[in-house]
């Protein structure tokens, strides 16, 4: 029987990887191949969710490590982990669409704090999340993340994030304490 950890290996995205990656990241979030798994934002944002410059930036950070998740040589899943201090940015998470909803998610999150914590040593993971997504926030709270009721607004007219089909878009900060 295979389950959701199934051979994945995990390593940190190389210049290689960033049109791969770039689908990835487009298929998990926007348009209508998005529409197969449940983390789509297409009814809340059309254009794009991210870009080479964007993909290339993250990995040549040297605060930061686009961690890559890869299944029989295919890449399936990926997640942004930035060190800040005495915590950790998790961004840039998405799981191939055909994929979601069998667990994928939560062994690649678990897998993500553990290295934030052996690497860095931090104490806390923070994330953003666009607040209107309740389905999104309630499997992040699942996971231990709680809700701040810190917002930040949405870069409304910069197409790089997003072209926005509703004005009441804005980040919530979520964060998990790490054992």
């Amino acid at each position: 029987m295979e389950t959701a950890a199934t051979a994945l290996t995990f390593r940190d995205a190389t210049d290689a990887d960033v049109d791969e990656l770039v689908a990835l990241i487009e298929s998990a979030y926007r348009g209508d191949a998005s529409r197969a798994g449940w983390t789509t934002e297409a009814d809340i944002l059309q254009g794009q969710r991210t870009d080479p410059e964007g993909v290339l930036a993250v990995i040549k950070s040297p605060d930061s490590r686009l961690v890559t998740v890869e299944r029989e040589g295919r890449i399936v899943a990926c997640c942004q982990l930035e060190h800040r201090g005495d915590h950790a940015y998790f961004g840039m998470f998405a799981v191939s669409p055909r994929l979601q909803g069998a667990g994928l998610g939560k062994v690649i999150i678990a897998e993500a704090e553990r290295q934030a914590r052996e690497t860095w040593g931090v104490t806390e993971m923070h994330m953003t999340v666009i607040s209107v997504r309740d389905d999104l926030i309630a499997w992040y709270e699942r996971r231990g993340y709680r809700r701040t009721g810190r917002m930040t607004p949405f870069p409304y007219g910069d197409e790089r994030f997003g072209i926005p089909q509703r004005d009441d878009l804005e980040f919530e900060l979520l964060v998990k304490e790490l054992a």
